[in-house]
């Protein structure tokens, strides 16, 4: 199972929220391209970015400091946030990103997400962000009457090669993750699933390991120093 540290960029600064409320972000530090660093220094391989003025706004107005962390670590770097077009797609991987992450453009626009997903094979991840079951869109600041469940097994059923699925909310809060839904997500036809929102403990990635989870996303457990990055890359390594 891979581990994925992650960094929200808000404002060009590394940031966490609480579910998913903007005016709860917490600015950790000033230099994502340092956490990075220090990221790749303590073992990691893959990191999560999100881009958190994106999703809000659509733009990509931190594609330099995404660009910035490409070209000066070996880390496969996967991007989501603000991504609805082909062109901010490929914008993107001809920079080096490892994976572009679709989000919002998969409950709006899912004739163009399968199309992406047919065009791109394992370059495109969806992320599903769900409060209460409720897919939730544009940066999670909007409900979309979309069954979290239901949009998973149609991916699943037309190709994509990852979910990224968050429990909005569980995210930010070190409250643990929610395994038994991982457990029936992972049941379906095809899945791989990527498990994002609430992990604190290694006991939480023993859990979401033996549930079947392809990786774990963990972030404001290591910057509140709950869990070590090399504590929780050696627990998903282990047989």
């Amino acid at each position: 199972m891979r581990i994925f540290p992650a960094i929200d960029i808000k404002d060009k600064k590394v940031v966490r929220l609480s579910m998913g409320d903007y005016a709860s972000a917490k600015a950790y530090s000033l230099d994502p391209l340092e956490v990075a660093l220090d990221f790749e220094k303590r073992g990691a391989e893959y990191l999560h970015v999100v881009d958190l003025d994106g999703a809000k706004d659509a733009s990509t107005v931190n594609f330099d400091v995404v660009r910035n962390i490409v070209g000066n670590t070996s880390l496969k770097v996967e991007i989501g946030g603000g991504i609805r077009d082909e062109e901010r797609i490929k914008k993107y991987l001809d920079c080096g990103v490892w994976r572009v992450i679709l989000g919002t453009a998969a409950v709006k626009n899912r004739d163009f997400t399968l199309e992406m997903i047919k065009k791109y094979g394992d370059k495109i991840a969806v992320g599903v962000d769900a409060k209460n079951g409720e897919v939730a869109v544009e940066g999670w600041l909007e409900g979309s009457g979309v069954d979290a469940y239901t949009l998973c097994k149609m991916l699943f059923e037309n190709g994509v090669s990852e979910i990224i699925y968050t429990d909005i909310s569980r995210d930010g809060m070190l409250s643990g993750c929610p395994a038994d839904f991982y457990k029936r997500l992972i049941e379906l036809e095809n899945s791989r699933v990527v498990a994002s929102g609430g992990v604190v403990s290694v006991e939480d990635i023993r859990v979401l390991k033996a549930a079947g989870c392809s990786g774990v996303i963990i972030g404001k457990a290591i910057y509140e120093g709950r869990i070590s990055l090399e504590e929780a890359i050696k627990e998903a390594s282990e047989e």
